[in-house]
């Protein structure tokens, strides 16, 4: 499973790679994770796209790391498993 760090904007987010479901952090400059999400695969740039600022589902950061799974449900598992552990402040908690 790749891994992929870039900066949490435009040009950034569609340099990602979308072949394959990941698992998304959106990262404070220092490293914190804001928010974890997924995107199916073929809809990566465009699902990330949507937390950039000045969008209904905005979300502060500096940068987003991805990591591709081999299926959505994999994606899922490693999500929940994220969330549960870091409890990042722009998720809903208790999802």
């Amino acid at each position: 499973m790749s891994t992929k760090t870039t900066k949490f904007n435009k040009n950034g987010i569609n340099n990602l790679p979308d072949d394959k479901p990941v698992v998304y952090k959106i990262q404070t400059e220092g490293g914190k994770n804001n928010y974890t999400g997924i995107a199916k695969r073929g809809r990566v740039q465009e699902r990330i796209a949507e937390h950039l600022l000045g969008s209904k589902d905005s979300v502060p950061g500096a940068k987003v790391q991805i990591q591709q799974m081999n299926s959505i449900a994999e994606a899922r598992k490693t999500e929940s498993r994220i969330i549960s552990r870091s409890q990042p402040k722009h998720n809903k908690q208790g999802k």
